[in-house]
């Protein structure tokens, strides 16, 4: 048990090293400063006889890259892998060498001269070798963009002996020569006071765009000299940084420096000493603790720090030669930063997060299910509503500045041509089913009104509207009711509309969206699927349905055009008396005679007919292509094109913006090519068919209804009965589509509108009802897809980073266009009609499949088929046993089949009941799974008591923080409090070796 001088009871806590002690307080001292990104470059000190110069080896932003050898070109960025034995020798020449932290230097001279005369002083080296050193130290630099040292002299004639004025007349003596002559230092400063400069070759270097604007460098010099008899060790970090002319490869201030010079004989451990500090330095905590270490033991807790997160890989199971890839995604180090955290210092494995067997990411609970301040209830009337409109309000400009982009024209192409094609079909069933009363002019006009509407007012503009499966089929039995019982259709249409408006408003005033926050990923990946199988579903029947209009001909025969034979009549006999004919013998290529007259007309095929100057006659004689089968390549040609040009992002070809511009504009270019394809080939596929003419589908019919006058006066008060109905399917829809969109997978960052989402739509309903127009709500794979379009990914900034998703552009400018375009489509009839249904049909099979990614779920269905030791390693089957991961996934996909079931029958009116009964069925299922089970597969359903408990818990523990806080207000100083003390520098560890 420790205290300090003033009695206070000082106890590290029994979970933390000795070095994470050490390091929360230095890094909790400036916690706030932002740590600029460290460029670091190893040099390594190259002979050529009498001539040294320092040598440009590896350089890191990130992860390592190497000089290959022959040195002509870098290494593909990889993962450093160091040796557990350089980081104790690295640990070990910290302890033993010089350590100058804010040193005031401005050019190189200065600083060797004074890391010389530390060394001095301190007793490391003797005053005769200050001038050797410092002349190894000053040698030029060659990077690797420059030529080697023989080169450049074989280049250009030797005008004078002295290897000072020889440097001096090369191109390169401004930028990187340090020559200069032991005798007259004042020559050497002068000559790097110029060279303080960065070179034109370094103004020009394409590496600087992969380095951050705010960087700084850190150099790391390594060598081998034959006048040292043991190692010569610095680590120097300056007051400010400072641009040191050709130190660096690319002109980047420099702020930390690193020297190794030992005898011969160790180069091969130096060089791993020297990796082992450019790593560290690299290291996100390292180069947080290398800013703000105040003495030489806060750099040694640093590196055990380090050492402790080491993770080793057995030797007879690994091969050093390997070189790691860069991860997809890099690790944060808020979680090793965390454990420094005076705050979270209590916290640490209380849930895992760190410590203990196993610590690590991995052992972190998931995020509890939380929507947001969004779907909090206000018990105010319009509470919500009020507060969404004050959380959309500062967003309202950028909401259409963010949307000038070229990413948002490719979103704009391949969402309106998805919404003209849901339009046509709907529309075309919706005329079907109401006697073309609603067909697909009012579609068209419809989906341009409602979905103009929201995205302009909407609380999500993201959100896509569209009509659904479940409103055409009350729409077919509603119609089917009015026709038996001579009800006017229309007028209860609007009747109804305008009850569902009143009910969705009511539920918007009184924050009835708060019951959404029950909608767990259970319920969330049962709808998606649902309607993602339906949209792949439909896109398939749809092409089986082309081999039904188009058969294939299975009987082709080649002296036939078609599966029947035609009939060929002679010509006239007068004119063909005058000439013979060949006629081809049926068994060999021998030809023989035969009069025109002889011939049997009736027995010969369409080629031979033709040859001999017969007419043909008969319907069947005309040539029927195999449509389907073109059709087919059309569908799935368009479908894979499309997969393969979004996946050219991560393809190794062309450069980083060209690979992005083709994935952005996939779909597009894929339509485009098969349309062309279509055109080239010239058949009759089934082709895009627009309306021609603004006027209601039904002639009898005008754009607007009246409200009263055909029909009794009772139906206008019980049509808010199936009014009802109607509300629940809009409002599930609306609001489960809304949630997976503001998935917190997603980034969004202007915040949600649940409340003034469903108001625009229960007022759109009411407007729609008016016109006659079908009823709008959120589509969830259009959506889903119009996120897909929009996503934002990072630049690769350093070699070998995998670009990091950003979040979505959000804004309002590309949904508007997507409607609008949906509009004025009626007048853009002679191009739509050049495109193929079935290549339209294969982006509705792209939109299905590619709104599965992602989904849990859908991984859940594959590991059925899948050996164990061919399973991905997911999160949740380290945490869960498989088979309650299978039973799990069972029970969802029973109630997937049972919407399935209901959704393709009459009882598909009742389909949002059954959505509520998703929500019944995972509250049964915390009777069959443990909270443990469910916070891995699933989310935790919120608890009325769970605020109540926490506020409780906080009150508790402010109280005993205050009792045990000292009575005395006044500031504790930082020597009071006895910190772990490092090792004594003068005692060399046993484990740890000198250099």
């Amino acid at each position: 048990m420790k205290y300090g001088p003033r009695g206070l009871h000082v106890c590290p806590h029994p979970l933390v090293s000795p070095a994470a002690e050490r390091l929360r307080y230095i890094l909790g001292e400036d916690d706030d400063m932002p740590t600029p990104t460290l460029f670091t470059e190893m040099d390594t000190l190259q002979h050529d006889g009498d001539e040294m110069e320092w040598k440009e080896s590896a350089r890191w932003v990130k992860f390592e890259e190497k000089v290959e050898e022959g040195g002509e070109r870098w290494s593909k960025p990889h993962v450093s892998t160091l040796t557990l034995h350089s980081l104790f020798e690295l640990r070990t020449c910290i302890q033993t060498g010089s350590v100058l932290l804010d040193l005031e230097g401005y050019s190189l001279p200065q600083i060797v001269d004074d890391i010389v005369d530390r060394q001095v002083a301190d007793g490391l080296i003797g005053p005769e070798l200050r001038e050797k050193v410092s002349f190894v130290l000053l040698r030029k630099h060659r990077h690797q963009h420059k030529k080697p040292i023989h080169l450049s002299l074989a280049d250009m004639g030797k005008s004078n002996n002295s290897p000072t004025s020889e440097c001096c007349n090369r191109k390169w003596c401004v930028s990187t020569c340090f020559s200069y002559d032991v005798s007259d230092p004042a020559q050497s400063r002068s000559m790097n006071d110029i060279s303080d400069k960065p070179s034109t070759d370094q103004m020009k270097n394409k590496f600087m765009k992969k380095i951050p604007r705010d960087a700084e460098a850190s150099n790391v010099l390594i060598g081998e000299v034959d006048f040292l008899d043991k190692p010569f060790v610095a680590f120097v970090r300056l007051a400010q940084a400072t641009t040191l002319g050709g130190l660096t490869e690319v002109p980047v201030p420099t702020r930390f420096l690193f020297v190794l010079l030992g005898p011969h004989g160790k180069g091969k451990s130096y060089n791993e000493i020297g990796r082992a500090i450019a790593t560290l330095m690299v290291d996100d905590l390292f180069s947080d603790v290398a800013y703000k270490a105040r003495d030489r033991d806060d750099l040694i807790a640093g590196i055990d720090e380090f050492l402790d997160e080491v993770i080793v890989l057995p030797p007879g199971e690994w091969d050093p030669k390997i070189r790691i890839e860069p991860p997809k995604k890099v690790p944060s180090a808020d979680m090793r930063k965390s454990v420094l955290n005076l705050n979270e210092l209590g916290q640490v494995n209380g849930t895992g997060t760190a410590g203990g067997p196993g610590g690590g990411e991995d052992e972190e609970m998931p995020i509890p299910h939380e929507l947001g301040e969004e779907l909090q209830f206000t018990g105010r009337f319009c509470g919500g509503l009020w507060l969404d409109i004050k959380r959309k309000v500062p967003w309202i400009l950028s909401d259409f500045s963010q949307g000038f982009h070229i990413q948002s024209i490719s979103a704009v192409l391949f969402i309106y041509l998805g919404c003209i094609t849901n339009a046509i079909t709907f529309g075309g069933l919706l005329g079907d089913a109401t006697d073309n009363y609603q067909g697909v002019m009012e579609s068209f006009l419809g989906t341009a009104l409602a979905g103009t509407v929201f995205c302009l007012l909407g609380g999500q503009p993201l959100i896509i509207l569209s009509s659904t499966g479940p409103i055409l089929i009350f729409e077919k039995l509603l119609y089917e009711f009015c026709k038996s019982n001579t009800i006017d259709y229309m007028e209860l249409r609007l009747w109804i509309g305008l009850h569902s408006c009143l009910q969705c408003l009511i539920l918007v005033a009184t924050d009835a969206s708060y019951i959404i926050k029950y909608i767990t990923r259970f319920t969330e990946e049962g709808f998606s699927s649902l309607i993602s199988f339906i949209f792949i579903s439909d896109a398939i029947k749809k092409m089986v349905g082309s081999f039904k209009y188009y058969p294939i001909n299975r009987v082709f025969k080649p002296d036939y055009v078609t599966t029947y034979r035609c009939e060929c009549i002679a010509p006239d006999q007068a004119a063909a008396m005058a000439f013979n004919v060949s006629v081809p013998l049926a068994d060999d290529n021998m030809t023989d005679l035969y009069n025109i007259t002889g011939l049997d007309w009736s027995q010969l095929s369409k080629k031979e007919c033709v040859k001999y100057g017969g007419a043909l006659l008969g319907n069947a004689c005309k040539y029927v292509p195999d449509l389907a089968l073109i059709s087919f390549i059309l569908f799935f040609g368009t479908y894979s094109m499309t997969v393969s040009l979004k996946k050219f992002k991560t393809s190794r070809y062309f450069p980083t913006k060209l690979r992005k511009l083709i994935s952005d504009f996939s779909i597009f270019m894929s339509i485009m090519t098969f349309v062309g394809l279509d055109m080239l080939v010239g058949l009759d596929t089934p082709k895009l068919i627009v309306p021609t003419e603004f006027q209601p589908t039904r002639p009898d019919r005008g754009w607007v209804v009246m409200p009263f006058g055909k029909n009794p006066w009772w139906v206008y008060v019980a049509s808010a009965v199936p009014a009802l109905l109607v509300t629940i399917l809009i409002f599930m829809d609306q609001q489960i589509s809304a949630v997976i969109v503001n998935r917190k997978e997603n980034k969004l960052k202007k915040g949600c509108g649940y409340h003034l989402d469903l108001f625009w739509v229960g007022i759109l309903m009411a407007v729609c009802s008016f016109l006659g127009l079908p009823w709008y709500v959120a589509a969830t794979v259009i959506s889903i897809a119009h996120i897909d379009s929009l996503k934002m990914e990072s630049e690769s900034s350093a070699p070998g980073e995998q670009p990091q998703f950003l979040g979505v552009r959000e804004q309002r400018l590309t949904g508007i266009l997507v409607f609008v375009l949906t509009g004025v489509s009626i007048f853009l009839a002679p191009v739509l009609q050049y495109i193929p249904m079935p290549v339209l049909y294969g982006v509705f099979l792209y939109m299905g499949v590619a709104s599965l990614a992602g989904i849990q779920f859908w991984e859940r269905i594959k590991l059925y088929l899948m050996p164990a030791k061919h399973q991905p390693d997911f999160s949740f089957l380290r945490h869960v046993p498989l088979r309650r991961v299978h039973l799990f996934t069972l029970v969802q996909i029973i109630c997937l089949a049972v919407l399935w079931t209901l959704k393709s029958t009459v009882a598909a009116i009742i389909f949002p009941v059954m959505i509520l009964g998703l929500m019944v069925v995972r509250k049964m299922m915390d009777l069959m799974f443990s909270q443990h089970d469910l916070a891995w597969l699933d989310d935790i359903l919120p608890e009325k008591d769970k605020k109540k408990e926490k506020d409780g818990k906080k009150k508790k523990d402010h109280k005993r923080t205050k009792a045990a806080e000292p009575e005395s207000d006044e500031e504790i100083p930082m020597d009071t409090i006895d910190l772990p003390s490092a090792p004594d520098p003068s005692v060399t560890p046993p484990t740890q070796p000198p250099v």
